[in-house]
């Protein structure tokens, strides 16, 4: 048996649930996003969101990194390595 580890973000302008480290945000009836509960779109080649949660009143829908995200995020890391190289 896992333990799911839930933690709540008040840095964000969106609720913002971290479950087991996957973010998911919280959105509103009114709001959900248009790719929310379908499965393929076959003219757009577009999957749709079929897996969210309910919880005080939001449906929670998880929130894929892109893979720019994950370049920009190597690149911060690499600038800030040739920051503290260039200072000694």
């Amino acid at each position: 048996m896992s333990v799911k580890t839930i933690k709540f973000s008040k840095h964000t302008q969106h609720p913002t649930i971290y479950l087991n480290n996957a973010e998911y945000r919280g959105y509103t009836v009114g709001n959900l996003p248009r790719r929310f509960a379908f499965i393929y779109n076959e003219d757009k080649d577009q999957e749709g969101m079929r897996h969210w949660f309910n919880y005080k009143g939001l449906t929670y829908v998880e929130r894929k990194k892109s893979f720019w995200a994950d370049i920009a995020a190597q690149n911060y890391k690499d600038n800030i390595e040739l920051l503290f190289k260039v200072m000694k």
